[in-house]
């Protein structure tokens, strides 16, 4: 099988392709992966550590609000599809795949809509509630949409050929074990570990109230740390040596632009502090995963806040809004989430029982029935 991926922008849409390649892979280790991603995107780093060929193309999204500069920019973004969609024809043609497989962001547009021009058969895959303009732009070119969730089905066409399955999850993040990565992250250290992020780029309010969080464990020793601040928080490190803690020198602080070992971070972790991706919650899930979470605000429809409801309903995690969000909200929030083993037990379970943990299998599957295998 040669299979051609196309996704990117957020690790959101980066990561359930690479899924979808890892389980494909699994399945058949003869088969040809080919990625196609934005040339100055994050999919060019996380492909290329996951050990895929990764081709580029250039493409930006439009920007809604009017002002001079933005009509630049939409004018350089037309220039640049068109320029993208007949570069993308010229990589699927030379490659040659029996399907393309887009999972959303810029890049998926013009690569998955050249494919469908070219005769090939072609799915995407919707990882929310509610759809991305990209893929309900492409719904109705391709052979097949998967949703992760059913709730989104009210937002395609009712001609659009559906099949309801889940997120992908990669395959190194299920099998990664605790015991194992907690040896490999902090040796034989008994204290709790918290994990947290704020997606690719960083959240500067998650930043922050993780700063003081970690100040105090740089004083009380009381927890373990690994905390990714993304692209656009590089000014963290400097905050925290602002107030009296170098993050370099602090043996209980692993301070990162990026998390590459997720895996990793995942399994080893004991609390996880981040927002509500939907990818994010299915891995959480999937590992069993007790949260504190924090949903942007800034998402169409709200659907982090709906992302992350669904695990407190279910008491697998608890939700500070990002309205109410402070350093000592935080320092509040861990805290009593780690005080009770019990609990801490009963979140770890329930976080388990949402879990879909054959969305790969059901993915490969309409692979699979598109081609006619």
């Amino acid at each position: 099988m040669k299979v051609l991926l196309a996704g990117g922008g957020t690790a959101g849409h980066i990561n359930p392709a690479i899924a979808i390649a890892g389980y494909i892979r699994s399945r058949e280790p003869g088969a040809e992966i080919l990625f196609i991603g934005n040339r100055d995107g994050m999919e060019q780093r996380l492909v290329s550590a996951a050990g895929y060929e990764i081709k580029p193309v250039v493409i930006t999204g439009f920007r809604r609000s009017i002002s001079p500069k933005n009509i630049v920019h939409n004018v350089k973004t037309v220039a640049y599809s068109f320029r993208s969609r007949a570069d993308a024809k010229r990589i699927i043609k030379e490659f040659d795949p029996d399907i393309c497989i887009g999972t959303g962001g810029y890049v998926s547009g013009p690569v998955i809509l050249a494919a469908a021009e070219l005769g090939y058969p072609t799915i995407i895959h919707e990882q929310n509630a509610y759809p991305g303009v990209t893929n309900k732009m492409l719904s109705k070119r391709v052979n097949c949409v998967m949703l992760a969730n059913d709730a989104a089905r009210r937002h395609f066409d009712k001609a659009v050929r559906i099949a309801v399955t889940g997120n992908p999850i990669r395959p190194a993040v299920i099998a990664t074990k605790h015991d194992d990565a907690r040896r490999r992250l902090v040796g034989d250290d008994k204290r709790p570990l918290i994990l947290s992020f704020g997606g690719s780029l960083g959240a500067r309010c998650i930043n922050e109230a993780m700063a003081e969080l970690m100040v105090r464990s740089a004083h009380d020793g009381r927890y373990r740390h690994i905390h990714a601040y993304g692209e656009q928080g590089t000014w963290m490190p400097d905050l925290m040596r602002s107030k009296g803690v170098d993050p370099d020198a602090t043996e209980n602080l692993d301070i990162r632009q990026y998390i590459d070992d997720m895996p990793d971070c995942l399994a080893a972790c004991d609390v996880v502090v981040c927002r509500a991706g939907a990818i994010t919650l299915s891995e959480l899930q999937v590992k069993g995963r007790p949260a504190v979470l924090i949903p942007s605000p800034f998402v169409a429809e709200n659907h982090q806040y709906h992302n992350a409801m669904s695990m407190v309903n279910k008491k697998a995690a608890m939700i500070i809004e990002q309205k109410d969000l402070s350093g000592e909200k935080l320092c509040d929030t861990v805290d009593q989430m780690l005080s009770d083993p019990d609990v801490l037990a009963a979140y770890r379970a329930n976080a388990q029982s949402m879990a879909i943990d054959n969305a790969n299998e059901l993915i490969y599957d309409i692979i699979c029935e598109v081609l006619d295998r």
